[in-house]
């Protein structure tokens, strides 16, 4: 049975594996604060249809409490351990099955495993929270095993602590001009990919939210990372297949052996 990889826009991806549906830090919205989408018109329904739904972390674009709110009742929500404490909205989403996980940790959905897997990023809800949780990522294993980032920075143990991945889901980007500590670039994230040697990977996180009244600054810096991303792949990791999709596309990928 293929693994199908669908980008829904900035984070948040549909992998479908195995008859389970899983969505990673959904986010449907039109504005978010001083951010609005500006490529890729918002998801149908459909998008939000999952078995169970990860959050990587609990900054806003990624922890988006109205579109969890749309997921189904009985939809599975794995959160940062500490998260419903520091985000108060998550404890009325009472038709969401919420657990709490923290690196190491492995949630069975169906025939899914989701581990939970550490990130190098600010775990804290900002722009005001002192309590941290712990920024995650988690892979996927079911016929394929599929690593999404959330937003992390490179760090010494990347590959031992994901272990052997099949497709990667990796940050190129951000949403303003520049990026802070804990993000990947695409020269980072091309790096990222050469240290873990998926078959098949997928840039996300650019090309879809943009500062309000900058849409003539540096227009480039919101286009180009995925392009930048694939052409710099090529070079440091030449045996991946790196697959630029737009908002909506979709990939297959064969069984593993």
């Amino acid at each position: 049975m293929p693994v199908e990889i669908t980008w829904w826009g900035h984070a948040t991806c549909t992998v479908a594996d195995s008859d389970v549906r899983v969505l990673t830090d959904p986010l449907f919205a039109r504005r978010l604060a001083h951010l609005r989408r500006r490529r890729g018109a918002l998801p149908a329904p459909d998008a939000w249809r999952a078995d169970v739904a990860l959050v990587s972390h609990l900054h806003a674009d990624h922890l988006h409490v109205p579109s969890l709110a749309r997921l189904a009742e009985g939809t599975r929500l794995l959160v940062p351990r500490g998260a419903p404490r520091s985000v108060p909205g998550l404890r009325r989403l009472t038709h969401l099955r919420v657990t709490e996980v923290e690196p190491g940790e492995v949630t069975q959905v169906g025939a899914v495993r989701v581990r939970a897997v550490p990130a190098r990023h600010d775990g804290r809800r900002l722009p005001f929270g002192r309590r941290h949780s712990p920024a995650l990522g988690f892979v996927v294993e079911g016929e394929a095993r599929t690593y999404f980032a959330g937003d992390t920075g490179l760090f010494d143990e990347m590959a031992a602590e994901v272990g052997p991945v099949d497709a990667a889901l990796l940050p190129v980007g951000g949403w303003g001009p520049s990026l802070g500590e804990g993000h990947l670039d695409a020269g980072r994230a091309a790096e990222a990919l050469a240290r873990l040697a998926p078959r098949s990977a997928v840039p996300v996180h650019y090309g879809t939210y943009w500062p309000i009244g900058m849409d003539a600054v540096r227009p480039h810096e919101f286009h180009a990372p995925g392009d930048e991303f694939v052409r710099l792949a090529a070079e440091r990791a030449p045996g991946v297949a790196v697959h630029r999709l737009g908002h909506g596309e979709s990939i297959r990928l064969g069984v593993t052996a």
